[in-house]
């Protein structure tokens, strides 16, 4: 069976990184973006046959579009679509400015509209495709005080992906919805985990749990990324529609803790929730 062509982004550490060399070990053809084309050649190496690195700007639709069509030319398809770039930001609601918080959203959602609405068409005329849109368990829920921005760019995309998946189904393209927990990557880093410059010290339950992030949390991680590739590469063999894929006992337990607490207040006001209907 022909192996599929993916295209990753957002490649050159963290799982997209553990990702594409995953890939690349069982075979698949795979096209990688980075905005430092150099540092991802450095992690996986030039191109090969099997191999595309691309530099791609994801917050401009022209570099979104040359490299999906680089893809295309070299591998004369498009099957598999992973955004996985991202960022995380740490911080309180107040402490975050306007344009650290545009700034969130437009790398972690705006930046991956840009790759499906680029995508879509090519899977949508060969009638078919799978489209991995990486979240977080704090886009499923926002229990993580300190980043609530974070955690709103996260359960955007929950949100846009459910209606993705329906919107797309007629094409026969699935879509998924990829939630881990904490995996040792190097998300917790400074180059990747944006901080406030001005913080408030009435925060401290903010602090905590920012300095436990940076420092108990990052490196000690229990996930391994080479295993949430795993299993992407599993849900996209398998033939059955994954739409949510939560990685990590962690993220099942937080999944799992959020569905309670939310049936819990479902039936605490069923009475006043549901008396209002015309009569």
């Amino acid at each position: 069976m022909k192996k599929k062509v993916w295209f990753v982004t957002g490649a050159s550490k963290g799982l997209g990184l553990s990702l594409v060399k995953r890939l690349l070990q069982e075979g698949y053809a795979v096209a990688a973006t980075s905005r430092n084309i150099k540092e991802l050649q450095q992690e996986v190496g030039a191109s090969t046959e099997n191999f595309l690195p691309l530099q791609m700007d994801l917050l401009s639709e022209e570099s979104v579009r040359l490299a999906i069509e680089k893809t295309i030319e070299k591998f004369r398809t498009l099957d598999v679509v992973v955004n996985n770039a991202g960022y995380g930001l740490a911080g309180a609601i107040e402490e975050l400015s306007d344009r650290k918080t545009r700034g969130n959203f437009d790398v972690n959602v705006f930046g991956l509209l840009n790759v499906i609405r680029v995508a879509m068409p090519h899977l949508r005329r060969q009638q078919s495709g799978h489209i991995f849109n990486i979240a977080s368990i704090a886009g499923f829920t926002g229990a993580f005080p300190g980043f609530g921005i974070y955690c709103a760019t996260k359960f955007a995309v929950h949100g846009l992906s459910e209606s993705l998946a329906e919107e797309v189904k007629p094409f026969n393209v699935k879509v998924t919805i990829v939630s881990p927990g904490y995996f040792r990557t190097k998300f917790l880093e400074s180059g990747s985990l944006s901080v406030p410059k001005n913080e408030i010290k009435d925060y401290k339950t903010v602090r905590e749990i920012q300095s436990l992030h940076q420092n108990d949390y990052n490196g000690n991680q229990q996930g391994d990324p080479d295993k949430a590739a795993d299993a992407m590469i599993n849900v996209a063999e398998s033939t059955d529609n994954v739409l949510h894929l939560f990685l990590g006992p962690d993220a099942y337990q937080f999944a799992e803790q959020k569905m309670l607490s939310v049936k819990k207040d479902l039936e605490a006001v069923r009475v006043i929730g549901t008396s209002t209907s015309f009569a």
